[in-house]
């Protein structure tokens, strides 16, 4: 853990990440640290899930059209679609971005990549340990203990 936050912390000061991502990186590492010991100290058995990585994070953004040039600009990321002013994805490597407009910006939901992930079967995992979650389309989001909202999605 040390290490990763180290090479965080090592990104920003070399100027490839602001300081808003450093926080929201560093927040980010702290919340799978976290859900990753509460995970292993409450259950001596195997995990509910097995994650690959990260999928994709959405943030919710005041003005998508400003973020996206953001991103393109100062990262690279490359626009996959959008549909202005709402919603634009930006791909990041083998994962995405997801800007959702809002008037509260921050971290919408955070995803992660599950293999032979089926919404059905995901959702009575989750029941089975006494985590409701909440069904969209294909998509399974749950709360982590902080209220930080998860998302399950297939493994590319």
């Amino acid at each position: 853990m040390e290490s990763e936050l180290s090479k965080i912390v090592e990104q920003y000061e070399k100027g490839h990440i602001s300081r808003r991502e450093l926080i929201a990186s560093l927040a980010g590492a702290v919340a799978i640290a976290a859900t990753a010991s509460t995970a292993g100290a409450a259950n001596t058995g195997a995990s509910t899930f097995k994650a690959e990585g990260l999928h994709h994070i959405a943030l919710s953004v005041s003005d998508v059209a400003r973020s996206r040039d953001f991103y393109v600009e100062h990262l690279g990321l490359k626009v996959s679609s959008e549909w202005l002013p709402n919603n634009c994805f930006l791909d990041c490597g083998p994962n995405f971005v997801a800007l959702f407009r809002s008037s509260t910006p921050g971290m919408h939901h955070y995803s992660y990549a599950i293999p032979d992930y089926d919404q059905r079967t995901a959702a009575e995992k989750l029941r089975a340990v006494d985590i409701e979650p909440t069904l969209q389309e294909n998509r399974i989001y749950f709360d982590d203990p902080d209220g930080l909202v998860v998302q399950l999605s297939q493994a590319r």
